[in-house]
């Protein structure tokens, strides 16, 4: 009999017979599982370290129970589970179902099998789908259970600090029976009933959807499964009627995103990536179509260590397109700070890995989680082999949404590459209906391309994929009313919209995320170690190729620096750069930039040994001189602290060649020494004839000109290098935002503990200090040094940082009106206003930059430079460079510790890049070297030199899988196009142009000339040669 239906009571009455809440006693959901059977026996053993299963099995287990509690945080409980299955169940689908607050993993017969998260719906492990009489009906499985949860141990907060006592409890251990067949009539319930709720009432699908729901449960009856075939067969029939043509087409891809460390330690992340992995390959073995996109290097590269029997297991579907590496990278790094050939790396050890291990590179870059996107990417991608680029964490703007989902990313060089933003703006879809209209819905370019992306799994804190989203989205994979799902890979997704590209937009230099923006400051030790790690690696690489190059027995320690690398590009990570993570991941960051100084710091000195040795054999009856190295490729005169012959600390001022060394034994005299000169109301004026600056008593300078110049740097009334603090109390994400209210709270830093005083009175070095409190209980002591003939005044600043959600930035007032200020990023620069007009404006009030930024009129302008700092800003006239946070989430002690660094500021005539800027940013972070020598006689050596100023050389490292040859990497830093000429004095044999990944360009050959190799140059351009050397 046909009976009116009232819309709410259908839909409710559809979702109470799917409840796991009401009705469980005669609804479907009730009837999921059917006899349970406890362990035979089930024993443990606790222990604080993660160890291999072979030495947790000789262990001592001791009784354990359902109810149990475990821990604290961050321990280790393996469980000793015997099972024993009933006769009476042969031909039913058994399952070992475990639940419990951390994070399981299942081993049989000594391999993983299974994770176990409660989180990540994952709770039962199959141990078969029709039990047959040959099966075993008695078996041992070991459970090892990381004391933390999917997301660490936060307490009350996900991103609070990790509650370091907290208990986990075991609340279920059983064999169940399975009943498959209410399990897919649940699936299709669920669908309908979704279809039915979602589509809307004025929608004719939406009510087909619910008929057949309401008709389906008046077929059923509970408790006989005869039942359920018929009613399977009504779902059936909805979901086999076809859309139209002209359907949006979603690509589903699985998908884990596991933070390499984020609210949990490096070493827990090994165990992610393989209770992760592991069950994506039990997925795979059931379900054949089943694709997973998977990046980061560096986690193949730990589960090859730690797991190899799953490793194998993983080469045999990434050889079936089933698991599929992506990204290229190391690591799915931080987009803003690591330097240009930090990210060069990141691609080349991860493209190399990936190689060597797969038998192919990655064609799509994959970074969905960072916090911003570098414009020189599109470059530093393309020449890694890489024209697409998939992330969608641009949907987290606080501020504008992000215009497109689809379009061409151009880079500050020009470069393109083909970008996808997931629709649904997740990288862990759950499969369901809700989620397929959401991604069609909010698609940005309807229209213009008609295929996008949907990543589904659990992600972070791993997870992956689940039987259920699977289930899901074969129901959804062509039905009316439904946009077109298909499991895809992200070579089949790019190629479509390659070819759908036409009308597609372009959008032009950074992807920057409004959102985040302390994390350019937070953590200040992470930033310095990273900045100085970055320099000590491209030291070593300089010194030991030359040293190879000079002849004699030394080799290229490339093993080492390979190590040393690596560490360093899994500390760019997007969680610990930034600074995001707990107590714990900092603790192993800061050790790790330990070890790259430790071994850096021999590697350099194996290095100069070999290739100055017979300078630094000390000759009997010699006086002592000074060997001075630089690796920059530019000549630089500088002011250096020498050691004398009586241990004693002395001051030169020296030349050195550009990429070379020089022996000092009578040091320059400068063309006009430092004058310092105390003034009667207690400011003191220094003078070097490059540059004059006067500062008040609490060290802010109130007059700072360019030599004879009457141009005067510091507005009238204003002071420059005046400290500010501010109250710092984002909304939510305490360690990543800065938001823009923290503006209104701003208070200038007044309270003077010691008035500045002269501590070098000058010659080749005029100094004064002077400290302040700032805040309640911090304090700050600063050097304010200026060289002979240096262009800039260095400010040697030491902090003892005792604060609490306080943020301390440095400010430079500055004579100089432009509406765009200028910060240095990878291999280049870029211009961001300096002004509010637009929302797009004023959500960049925190940005970042690497070693410099400048403020220029025409004719004039100032710089700030600095050795560790990354936040900035520039509004209006006020230079501001950000130094210190003190957030309290998910590290309740962040940079509440001691803190040195140093920043310079440099007022120039001309532009900033013919006045130099680039350069004395450069001079500042790479620092020359100085080594006793004996004073044999010796001509200045130079390895390398550039005809142009517009042409940073700035990598010189051996070949990856060429011993014989070199490669050194140069780019064009103006924003100019150029012609350079590349001068050696090592024995180049060929010389040719090659891609980021040293392979050789086609028509790339290069003639050795008079005058070196010619190198032509764009604006921005990056280029590698690869140099090969007669031996």
């Amino acid at each position: 009999m046909a009976a009116l239906k009232h819309r709410r009571t259908a839909l409710e009455r559809v979702e109470k017979f799917l409840s796991e809440i009401y009705f469980t006693d005669c609804n479907l959901r009730g009837r999921l599982f059917g006899d349970r059977c406890l362990p035979a026996s089930l024993s443990f053993f606790q222990t604080l370290r993660r160890i291999p299963y072979d030495e947790a099995v000789r262990q001592e287990f001791r009784p354990a129970k359902v109810g149990d509690a475990f821990g604290p945080t961050w321990e280790t409980c393996w469980f000793k589970v015997e099972l024993s299955i009933p006769q009476t169940w042969a031909g039913r689908e058994v399952h070992f179902v475990w639940e419990s607050d951390g994070e399981g993993m299942v081993w049989r017969d000594a391999q993983p099998v299974q994770g176990l998260t409660k989180e990540g719906e994952k709770t039962s492990y199959i141990l078969t789908s029709s039990l047959k009489e040959s099966e075993p009906h008695s078996l041992t499985l070991y459970v090892e259970l990381a004391c933390n949860g999917l997301f660490g141990a936060g307490k009350g907060s996900m991103i609070a600090p990790p509650d370091p006592d907290r208990r986990f409890t075991l609340s279920k251990a059983e064999l169940v029976i399975f009943n498959r067949d209410v399990y897919e009539l649940l699936v299709d319930l669920e669908i309908l009933l979704d279809m039915a709720q979602l589509l809307g009432e004025e929608n004719q699908r939406s009510f087909q959807a619910l008929y057949t729901a309401n008709q389906m449960v008046n077929m059923c009856d509970v408790t006989d499964p005869s039942t359920f075939p018929a009613a399977r067969d009504l779902a059936a029939v909805i979901f086999s009627q076809r859309n139209g043509e002209s359907q949006h087409t979603i690509h589903a891809m699985g998908h884990c995103h596991i933070d390499s460390a984020w609210l949990w330690p490096y070493e827990e992340t090994i165990r992610k990536c393989a209770r992760s992995w592991v069950t994506v390959v039990r997925l795979m073995e059931r379900n054949p179509e089943l694709t997973f996109a998977c990046s980061q290097a560096q986690q193949f590269e730990w589960v090859r260590s730690w797991y190899p029997g799953l490793y194998a297991r993983i080469q045999e579907f990434v050889a079936k397109e089933q698991f599929i590496p992506v990204g290229g990278t190391w690591v799915e790094m931080d987009g803003n700070l690591p330097s240009g050939e930090s990210m060069v790396r990141q691609f080349l050890q991860g493209q190399l890995f990936f190689q060597e291990q797969f038998g192919r590179i990655c064609s799509e870059f994959w970074l969905p989680d960072t916090f911003g996107y570098s414009a020189q990417l599109p470059q530093l991608m393309r020449g890694c082999g890489i024209r697409r680029f998939l992330t969608q964490k641009l949907s987290w703007n606080l501020v504008n949404t992000f215009p497109h989902h689809t379009f061409f990313w151009e880079g500050i060089d020009g470069s393109r590459v083909l970008t996808h933003f997931p629709p649904g703006d997740s990288y862990g879809m759950h499969g369901r209906v809700e989620e397929m209209l959401k991604t069609v819905k909010n698609n940005k370019d309807k229209g213009r391309v008609n295929h996008s992306a949907l990543l589904f799994g659990f992600g972070d804190g791993g997870g992956g994929p689940t039987q259920k989203m699977l289930d899901r989205m074969k129901r959804m994979s062509d039905t009316d009313g439904l946009p077109r799902v298909q499991i895809s890979t992200p070579d089949r997704l790019f190629s479509v919209l390659e070819n759908e590209s036409s009308q597609l937009c372009t959008w032009v230099g950074e992807l920057f995320l409004e959102l985040h923006n302390g994390t350019y400051t937070t953590q200040a030790q992470i930033k310095k170690g990273n900045r100085e790690c970055e320099r000590i690696l491209h030291d070593v690489e300089v010194l030991s190729t030359l040293a190879v190059a000079r002849g004699g027995t030394f080799q290229y320690p490339a093993s080492q620096l390979q190590q040393l690398w690596r560490l360093l590009l899994l500390n760019q990570f997007h969680d610990v750069l930034p600074g995001s993570c707990i107590q714990l991941v900092v603790e192993d960051a800061l050790q790790y930039y330990t070890e790259i100084r430790r071994v850096g710091a021999r590697l350099q000195e194996e290095a100069v040994q070999s290739l100055c040795r017979e300078l630094l054999q000390p000759k009997t009856g010699s006086t002592e001189s000074t060997l001075v190295l630089n690796t920059l490729p530019w000549e630089r005169t500088e002011v250096i602290s020498r050691t004398g012959p009586a241990g004693t600390e002395t001051l030169a001022l020296v030349t050195v060649p550009s990429m070379g060394y020089a022996i000092v034994r009578e040091p320059l005299l400068p063309p006009q020494p430092v004058a310092v000169r105390k003034q009667e109301d207690g400011s003191i004026a220094m003078e070097n004839g490059v540059i004059a600056v006067c500062l008040d008593m609490m060290g802010r300078l109130t007059s700072l000109r360019v030599g004879d110049s009457e141009r005067e740097s510091v507005p009238d009334g204003c002071y420059a290098n005046q400290f500010a603090l501010f109250d710092d109390v984002p909304l939510y994400w305490d360690a990543w935002d800065v938001m823009d209210y923290h503006l209104e709270t701003r208070k200038p830093v007044t309270m003077l503990l010691k008035p500045l005083e002269i501590t070098l009175a000058g010659g080749l070095r005029g100094s004064a200090s002077f400290s302040l409190q700032i805040g309640k209980s911090s304090t700050l002591t600063q050097e304010i040094i200026l060289d002979a003939t240096c262009p800039y005044l260095r400010f040697l600043t030491q902090v003892e940082w005792k604060e609490a959600h306080k943020f301390l930035k440095v400010e430079f007032p500055v004579q100089v009106r432009s509406t765009n200020a200028t910060y240095e990023i990878q291999f280049g620069h870029l211009q961001r206003p300096t002004h509010w007009n637009t929302s797009w404006d004023w959500a960049r009030f925190e940005v970042w930059a690497h070693k410099w930024l400048d403020l220029s009129e025409h004719s004039f302008g100032v710089a700030l430079l600095n050795d560790c700092k990354y936040g900035a800003s520039a509004h209006g006239n006020i230079l501001s460079l950000s130094l210190l946070r003190a957030p309290k989430c998910p590290n309740a002690t962040a940079d509440v510790a001691h803190h040195q660094f140093t920043y310079a500021v440099m007022p120039h005539l001309g532009s900033f890049q013919d006045a130099g800027v680039i350069q004395c940013a450069y001079n500042l972070n790479f620092p020359l070297h100085a080594v006793p020598a004996s004073s044999a006689q010796c001509l200045a050596w130079s390895a390398f030199s550039v005809s142009s100023p517009a042409v940073v050389l700035e990598t010189v490292k051996q070949a990856e899988d060429r011993p014989e040859a070199v490669v050194v990497r140069l780019y064009e830093a103006h924003g100019s196009t150029v012609v350079t000429w590349l001068q050696t004095s090592l024995p180049v044999k060929e010389a040719m142009l090659c891609d980021l990944l040293e392979r050789p360009t086609a028509q790339g050959r290069l003639p050795l000339e008079q005058r070196g190799m010619r190198l032509s140059f764009t604006p921005f351009r990056v280029l590698s040669v690869l140099l090969v050397l007669r031996r």
